[in-house]
């Protein structure tokens, strides 16, 4: 199987080249990354525990999907593709914003990511690929907030990261139902 490549970037979201995934979280280099949250007609935000075998944050919850872009591909396209992969289904889906952020893990690799988070929404349950996902379930924003404040190590890096920004646009937009 060929190794992903992710899209290197400035701080401008200006593409710079593209390297293999691992390479560039090694060198913690600047990439674009996506990061989906589905949310259901109840203001619910659907959660997904990584796999077992993944090689960093395994078992831990984050947002519905997130990856990475691949070369010509849009945010919203991405996006759509890994929902798909990792969840079993597709919805609309809207960018809210962008930001970097830095993620250093224990493993010696990093996250250092330009991401573009968007939100989408779905009522049914998923069928999760269970190569990517380990269990998912319906959370509201108020008790994600207060859970990860009581047990942040079961949640990943960067979803204590983006999950704060996400909840403070969503409740200043009027996102909540």
């Amino acid at each position: 199987m060929k190794e992903e490549r992710v899209i290197l970037v400035n701080e401008l979201d200006e593409q710079i080249g593209t390297m293999a995934k691992m390479e560039a979280h090694e060198k913690a280099l600047l990439h674009r990354a996506f990061s989906v949250f589905v949310m259901n007609d109840k203001g619910e935000t659907m959660l997904q525990q990584r796999a077992a075998h993944k090689y960093h944050s395994p078992l831990l919850w984050t947002n519905t999907c997130c990856s990475h872009q691949r070369v010509g591909e849009s945010n919203i396209q991405a996006g759509k593709r890994r929902l798909q992969e990792e969840m079993g289904f597709t919805t609309e889906l809207k960018e809210l914003f962008s930001f970097i952020y830095k993620a250093p893990f224990d493993n010696g690799l990093t996250e250092h990511e330009l991401d573009h988070v968007m939100i989408g929404y779905a009522h049914d349950a998923p069928q999760i690929n269970s190569d990517e996902v380990a269990d998912w379930k319906w959370m509201k924003p108020e008790a994600i907030k207060a859970d990860m404040i009581e047990n942040p190590d079961r949640y990943t890096a960067w979803f204590k990261i983006i999950f704060d920004k996400f909840y403070n646009h969503i409740t200043e937009n009027n996102f909540i139902q």
